[in-house]
């Protein structure tokens, strides 16, 4: 269950995205995001709607549902693709409206470097493609600024 909570109790956490809007009320939204590296490609997923843009694979955390499980479910929901996750590369916060479930959330989204494995399907999830696009692209295409600073963070950290 989605909490309101009062945005100044996670300190520390890097924040990317619009600020906070005084006097708005934010549910916390914990996800996990995977950056899917082969060679000098990236695996994103595009989405069409609400807003059309390229993004790190991933999604929400159901409740109790552990993280990773979460990382492995979403990521073949909008890729279609099973994963080697292979560590934790960082955590970042954004403030948006997310209008597919009609409210302002605080994301929390925690971002794992993982190994795209073997294509199962297409993606299930509707409105969602899987795109190989060069890392390059991928940092000037992928739709918000967090999951750009974390890619660019992991092509730093592997030499990439």
């Amino acid at each position: 269950m989605s909490q309101r909570i009062a945005t100044s109790r996670l300190p520390g956490i890097r924040r990317f995205g619009e600020p906070v809007k005084p006097g708005q009320s934010y549910r916390r939204r914990p996800g996990v995001y995977a950056v899917l590296l082969a060679g000098d490609h990236i695996l994103t997923t595009f989405q069409e709607a609400p807003v059309p843009e390229f993004q790190l694979p991933g999604g929400g955390i159901d409740p109790g549902e552990h993280p990773i499980s979460a990382l492995h479910r979403e990521v073949i929901e909008e890729t279609g693709w099973k994963i080697a996750p292979r560590r934790r590369i960082g955590t970042f916060r954004r403030f948006t409206f997310m209008p597919e479930y009609d409210f302002w959330a605080e994301k929390i989204c925690t971002i794992y470097l993982a190994r795209p494995v073997m294509r199962l399907s297409a993606p299930t999830e509707a409105g969602h493609s899987a795109v190989w696009l060069p890392v390059e692209e991928a940092l000037v295409r992928l739709g918000n600024a967090g999951d750009r600073a974390l890619l660019a963070e992991t092509l730093r950290q592997t030499g990439g």
